[in-house]
């Protein structure tokens, strides 16, 4: 066919739909937190839901311990939770996290301190079990050796089985750079609740994670954790164990092109397995270019309230019982709470119909429920401990909280965490753009993306359907000339007339 004029082109319809971002409801958070999080964050001036999430993720580590929240008869779980803030490096999460996790931090220390006399004790108990077994073991196979009975010594070694010195658990609550299995190891052998609140986010993101089997593998483990199921470690070459009873927290923090790479790799598993459904996600405006200097507070009133809560519920928490688990307390709704649980959980499956607005974010929507009873048991704990029934105010707050992280996740799926077939077309959108201003030209052939193209493109199939999806839209034609098969870009994408076609 003959090539259209230049301006008969239709007005070209954008990729993604943008969506708007919402003010976060700092009125929603309970007073304590509240006045913290202002603090916070006018003193570093870091973005305001950057500030919250990280005051909920520490909220959720020290708490997660003490109860689960059951939201209906049969449909119970822990009360952690998992935050991704998706911001640029420089955004202050670090120092953010620093100021809400300094509690937790003066526990482990106070806990490590308090724990040396039963370690050296530990210590000196293994080294001399270790040396009585050796012991044992010589004499068993000098007996073998010697045609002599081993019986007796097998007795002996059976029994000293049985004594095997147990090394004390000491509160090692803060991970960062850990593996999903090392992580699981140390919810294991250490300690049973740990919070992995981290600006780097390596435990999912990082380079040990991008294999197509360590992904799947990685995220079923995280799953769950945040379930709270019991977790199977098999090993070839070390002991294989199991995790029961265990709670997890995870707040991170994610630059978007670091996320944009890993789905490049991760073949939609993140969302396809539900991982990213569980998470609380928030991607607000950054706040550099206003973060003029000021001086520190001479004191933080605020803050310390609620540190000092957070102490005294870490001093609360319950030791581990005989197997290494957990013993959280059970907290139930109120039945003013239940019947504003039930509101909600409804009011968001009627929007998961097809046409409806939650209905591309079905399933993060499908967690919400959940992860709104989470966060009204946090702020229950928070202002009352592990007893009583949850309020409906607490309800009535944390459903806020959550009905704002779930448009913000509705942002993330639409404009960063893409079905594949939708970021295919948008790499090859952004690459046509670029390539045609610095070359001035307006046409291209397919075998020319082949080859200098983004990478994920350079199959003939992955192309064809990339320029289907930028056709519908009317951002490209693809036209014959020969044997050659050219891509057109509207003008209007690259500063050109345009008009109806």
């Amino acid at each position: 066919p003959e090539r259209p004029a230049r301006c008969e082109w239709p007005e070209p319809h954008p990729l993604i739909e943008r969506i708007p971002s919402e003010p976060y409801p700092l009125d929603a958070l309970p007073n304590t937190i509240r006045a913290a999080v202002a603090e916070v964050q006018e003193f570093t001036k870091a973005p305001l839901p950057l500030v919250a999430s990280s005051a909920l993720s520490a909220l959720s580590l020290v708490s997660q311990t003490l109860a689960d929240v059951e939201r209906a008869e049969g449909l119970a779980g822990p009360i952690s939770t998992f935050a991704l803030a998706v911001a640029d490096s420089g955004e202050r999460k670090t120092t953010v996290d620093g100021y809400f996790t300094r509690p937790i931090r003066d526990y482990e220390a106070k806990c490590a301190v308090e724990s040396q006399s039963a370690l050296a004790k530990f210590h000196a108990d293994e080294a001399a079990w270790n040396a009585e077994r050796e012991g044992i073991l010589h004499a068993i196979r000098s007996n073998a050796k010697g045609g002599k009975s081993t019986e007796l010594k097998k007795g002996e070694l059976r029994d000293l089985e049985s004594r095997k010195p147990q090394r004390p658990r000491v509160p090692l609550l803060l991970r960062q750079d850990d593996t999903p299995e090392s992580l699981a190891w140390t919810l294991h052998a250490d300690w049973p609740s740990a919070g992995v609140i981290s600006a780097e986010a390596g435990i999912v993101f990082g380079g040990h994670a991008m294999g197509r089997d360590s992904i799947m593998r990685n995220l079923a483990q995280l799953n769950v954790l945040w379930d709270g199921g019991t977790l199977r470690i098999g090993r070839r070459t070390k002991e294989s164990f199991s995790v029961s009873g265990a709670r997890l927290t995870v707040g991170l923090q994610l630059q978007a092109a670091t996320l944009r790479a890993f789905f490049d790799h991760d073949d939609g598993l993140a969302r396809g397995m539900g991982f990213l459904a569980r998470f609380l996600i928030a991607w607000p405006d950054s706040t550099m270019g206003t973060r003029f200097f000021s001086e520190p507070p001479a004191t933080w009133p605020a803050l310390t309230k609620f540190d000092a809560r957070l102490t005294a519920l870490l001093e609360s928490t319950p030791p581990p019982n005989d197997a290494g688990e957990l013993t959280p307390t059970m907290l139930r709704l109120s039945p003013d709470a239940k019947r504003t649980w039930i509101a909600f959980h409804d009011e968001i499956e009627r929007e998961l119909a097809s046409g409806k607005e939650l209905y591309d974010v079905r399933d993060v929507a499908s967690k919400a429920a959940e992860n709104a009873a989470r966060v009204a048991a946090l702020f229950h704990v928070f202002g009352h401990g592990a007893a009583g029934m949850i309020g409906a105010e607490s309800f009535e707050r944390a459903s806020r909280v959550v009905a704002w992280h779930l448009h913000e996740a509705r942002r993330f799926f639409g404009e960063l965490a893409l079905p594949p077939e939708v970021a295919d077309a948008q790499r090859l959108d952004a690459w046509l753009i670029e390539h045609c201003r610095q070359n001035n030209t307006g046409t291209l052939s397919t075998r020319t993306v082949l080859r200098l193209g983004p990478g994920s493109l350079r199959s003939k199939a992955k192309l064809t359907q990339a320029i289907e999806g930028l056709e519908e839209l009317g951002r490209v034609r693809l036209i014959r000339d020969g044997r050659q098969r050219l891509i057109e870009l509207n003008p209007a994408l690259r500063g050109g007339c345009h008009g109806t076609a």
